[in-house]
């Protein structure tokens, strides 16, 4: 079972490529993923973590008061959030407290890397592999075992890994969701120039008329990214990619009236 995790900064990374070793010691089905260790050398990257993004049954995100709002890491929570329930996407707060998280990371379920919290951690994991769980006392016996591993690690990470107090920004929430809004329009111009060097045809302007309005729909009625391209793609007989191009499209369009307001689209 596919775990995604998600990081950004150096106190972050490390934390996340321990996890990415120390998570299959006490799950044995957990199969951990993250970008820094595999991604091959000459892959396309955004491809890459969207098609992850596609197969994971559970998100670890590793916050760092130096990363909780940076782009990329929101960028990666509102990806997990729609392609999973909010309840299978875990902040893990490497150096903070659940007070100091601002929306939309405030959503999910956050845990801290206490004993308690990193036992509550894997048996999200394990809830998810159902036929396949550990009974509760062979993971309670697995957790115990690895902890002793974990703890001392964590507290060597948190010791070499430093982060300035004064490099850390306190920014306003349109600024973050500004950040965000140019951060989705660059993946959304790497989807389109993905699609133009492949064969494809236009897609005619009625029928993206239609699948914005389908989109539109199936966003309303709660339906995950994945199963809204899945879906899409069925219905149109069209290639995931180009569902997932419009949808991207959408989803810029509409942070953009989140964070300018109607008058702003009117003005475009």
């Amino acid at each position: 079972m596919k775990v995604f995790i998600s990081w950004s900064g150096e106190r972050s990374r490390e934390v996340a490529a321990y996890l990415y070793e120390w998570l299959p010691c006490v799950i044995q089905a957990a199969q951990p993923w993250m970008s820094s260790k595999d991604i091959d050398k000459g892959s396309i990257w955004f491809n890459e973590i969207n098609d992850e993004l596609k197969d994971t049954a559970v998100g670890i995100i590793c916050i760092t008061k130096e990363n909780k709002n940076k782009p990329w890491i929101l960028f990666e929570a509102g990806a997990l959030l729609k392609g999973l329930s909010s309840n299978r996407v875990i902040p893990l707060l490497i150096d903070l407290e659940i007070k100091d998280i601002e929306s939309p990371l405030s959503q999910f379920n956050a845990t801290l890397p206490t004993r308690e919290g990193m036992l509550g951690l894997v048996r999200s994991i394990n809830n998810e592999l159902q036929s396949n769980k550990l009974k509760e006392n062979v993971l309670d016996s697995s957790f115990n075992t690895y902890w002793d591993q974990f703890n001392p690690k964590f507290n060597e990470i948190m010791e070499d890994t430093h982060i300035l107090e004064n490099k850390v920004e306190e920014r306003s929430e349109k600024e973050i969701l500004s950040e965000i809004l140019n951060t989705t329009r660059t993946l959304e111009k790497k989807l389109r120039s993905i699609d133009s060097s492949e064969k494809t045809y236009a897609v005619p302007e009625v029928l993206q008329r239609k699948m914005r309005e389908e989109i539109l729909k199936l966003m309303n009625e709660g339906n995950s990214r994945n199963e809204i391209v899945s879906k899409l793609s069925t219905l149109y007989t069209l290639p995931e990619r180009h569902i997932l191009n419009h949808y991207m499209k959408l989803q810029s369009e509409l942070m953009e009236e989140a964070i300018y307001g109607n008058h702003y689209n009117a003005e475009k």
